[in-house]
């Protein structure tokens, strides 16, 4: 039997459809649910809809059924259903009726909307300790490889020179440029919604600011309807976020796809990250990089999916929006798994030294004689016409060594420095510690 179900239940039909996929997802979320009731319970003290001696039970309860969640020991029974039933099942069988007061001046609305705030926080905290590290790694490849030239490409068509260094560091800084998108979902997921209840308030003195120093949210939304409409709102831009990161990762992969070719050699891996042929034996396959390239963009279609989701929703909660979990929370854990395998990957990398002083890519440096001109004095029209011409009679020999670079971003100045200072200033934007210490203190 539910704990909101009167004299009749649903039917066995339309009970298996309208729960999907909760179950998996409600273990995800088990953690938080439990964090978030302490401090609910703890709330519900001070304005005596529990007695003190409620509250310590209640809290000993809780602390008991957390470190069950985080030893592998909690599970949903089966025809309970959901996680916030779960705990309050426990609760009541081990402590008697003071688990059925836990639910005082909540709804199972804003109980699983701060359940997601809180795992979103978490999900977010993760995906930035993963972007760091991919990130650190890419700029001790930069640095590692500011020297080995490789030419650039624009329509992917030759284009001018560039190096592994200058490719590196270019998915570095574009990873500290994501994090500032997820700096939003996480400012969205860091409100507190707790005491909207079904999205109305409640007519107990709730004290909705102590449950949001209790949980370590920088804020509450203060709108009990903002807070319940803020579901959709926060995974929408979540879902953004993490399609910045993604396309960041889709381009590095589908240039390592390419760059292995043999055509081109540039780059290569150990035999043991590659996968072979059943049939060809020359064969290496970029297989890990072909599967970011591909989880990638499902990431990036997700933004697309939950607005569709949204369509046509008016205020207040929708039964719809329990299909944006299936679409958020894989996402989430693909997005982490490519990011740690580019890293797991890229510490292996091989580059090809000196690819530039092959004749076939002289034109590359046509651009670089045109600036030699305009730097003796020659109009910059009429040096393109001279090296153009001398590309169409093939007398184009340029010094396939000479490279100078030197402005800010460029071959010869990386500004690695810079491009670090900027993700640390994005990685301490968000206020991770602050959390850490709340938790700690329900906790204990």
């Amino acid at each position: 039997m539910k704990l909101w179900q009167k004299a009749t239940g649903n039917k066995k039909e339309v009970e298996q459809f309208t729960i999907g996929r909760d179950p998996e997802f409600d273990l995800i979320l088990a953690p938080f649910d439990v964090l978030a009731s302490m401090a609910h319970a703890a709330m519900l003290a001070t304005i005596d809809l529990l007695t003190d001696e409620e509250n310590q039970t209640l809290q000993k309860g809780l602390k008991e059924i957390y470190y069950e969640i985080e030893q592998g020991k909690f599970s949903i029974e089966p025809g309970v259903e959901d996680v916030h039933s779960q705990v309050e099942f426990l609760l009541t069988e081990r402590f008697g009726e003071v688990g059925k007061k836990l639910h005082s001046g909540r709804s199972r609305n804003d109980q699983v909307l701060v359940d997601l705030k809180l795992y979103y926080r978490a999900a977010i905290r993760e995906l930035v300790e993963d972007s760091s590290t991919l990130f650190d790694l890419l700029l001790l490849l930069a640095e590692k490889h500011k020297g080995d030239l490789m030419p650039g490409y624009t329509h992917t068509q030759l284009a001018m020179p560039s190096s592994f260094g200058l490719w590196f560091s270019s998915f570095a800084e574009g990873l500290s440029e994501d994090l500032g998108m997820l700096k939003a979902a996480f400012d969205l997921s860091n409100k507190n919604p707790l005491g909207s209840a079904a999205g109305y308030g409640s007519s107990f003195p709730l004290n909705r600011t102590m449950t949001t120093h209790l949980l370590g949210f920088a804020d509450l939304h203060h709108n009990v309807i903002n807070a319940q409409n803020s579901r959709g709102k926060t995974e929408k831009t979540l879902a953004f976020a993490m399609s910045g990161i993604a396309g960041t990762l889709n381009r590095l992969s589908a240039d390592v796809c390419l760059f292995m070719n043999q055509h081109f050699g540039f780059i290569s891996f150990p035999d043991d990250l590659t996968t072979g042929s059943s049939i060809m034996p020359h064969k290496k396959n970029p297989d890990v990089f072909e599967l970011i390239r591909a989880k990638t963009n499902q990431i990036s279609a997700v933004p697309n999916t939950v607005s569709l989701l949204l369509a046509n929703t008016t205020t207040g909660y929708h039964r719809d929006l329990q299909l944006l979990k299936e679409e958020i929370f894989p996402a989430i854990a693909n997005l982490k798994d490519c990011l740690a395998m580019s890293s797991f990957m890229l510490k292996s990398i091989k580059v090809k030294k000196e690819i530039l002083l092959d004749p076939f890519f002289k034109h590359v440096f046509s651009v670089e004689v045109v600036n030699e001109l305009v730097l003796k004095g020659v109009p910059f029209r009429d040096a393109y016409k001279q090296v153009g011409m001398d590309i169409e009679s093939d007398k184009f020999s340029p010094d396939q060594t000479k490279i100078n670079h030197i402005h800010e971003g460029s071959i010869g100045n990386l500004n690695l420095d810079l491009i670090r200072k900027k993700m640390e200033k994005a990685i301490l934007s968000f206020d991770f510690k602050a959390i850490d210490s709340a938790f700690l203190s329900l906790i204990k």
